[in-house]
């Protein structure tokens, strides 16, 4: 069984606001497709804690939330942002002053492709 008939599932018991069990099988698939292989107590482990996690998403979708005003972020912090102003660029050579390497005008950095 892949991920999406999983989610599909999810959806479905959250709609009933009843509570879905994962498969061990499930946490195999899911393992493979990310290329992890897990020892038999890791299966059973992680399928317990994904049993735990989907049991407080079920006690969640049980909340009455009509009240409650939607938000995007807890706190509105906004953007902090330095004022939008221009400024002249540093003349000549100081900005390759500080560079460990440079050559000509441009600074040189190490290869980094093949």
């Amino acid at each position: 069984m892949g991920v999406l008939p999983v989610a599909l599932r999810l959806r479905e018991a959250c709609a009933r606001k009843t509570s879905v069990a994962i498969t061990r099988e499930e946490v195999r698939r899911v393992a493979a497709l990310a290329r992890l292989r897990l020892e038999p107590a890791e299966e059973e482990r992680l399928t317990a804690d994904l049993d735990h996690i989907l049991e407080a998403f079920a006690r969640l979708s049980t909340v009455d939330t009509r009240a409650v005003e939607p938000t995007a972020h807890v706190d509105d912090f906004g953007a902090y942002l330095r004022d939008d102003v221009a400024t002249n660029p540093p003349a000549g050579d100081e900005p390759l002053a500080n560079a460990p390497a440079s050559q000509g005008r441009f600074f040189r950095v190490p290869r980094i492709i093949e």
